[in-house]
């Protein structure tokens, strides 16, 4: 079973607000996610971007794959540093 880091929606209209998520790749991110990592707030002063660290790290050593957009946040916090490392 593949595994995708992803952000899924949530929110209002005209007020978006992101989940960080762990999905399987055969789900559409509306259903079964495994695991809930953190959240993603855009239209906060700077944009805020919190997650598990540990748990994050924990399922990039498994093998699950990033978004472009969660990877590039995971870089910015300086994540894929640490795996690298151990």
């Amino acid at each position: 079973m593949s595994t995708k880091i992803r952000l899924a929606r949530r929110g209002k209209r005209n007020r978006p607000a992101y989940s960080v998520i762990v999905i399987s790749d055969e789900k559409d991110g509306r259903g079964d996610v495994i695991e809930i990592l953190g959240y993603y707030d855009p239209l906060k002063e700077p944009p805020v971007f919190e997650v598990k660290d540990d748990r994050v790290i924990y399922w990039l050593k498994v093998g699950a794959q990033p978004s472009n957009t969660v990877k590039s946040f995971i870089k910015k916090r300086g994540l894929f540093n640490q795996i690298n490392a151990d």
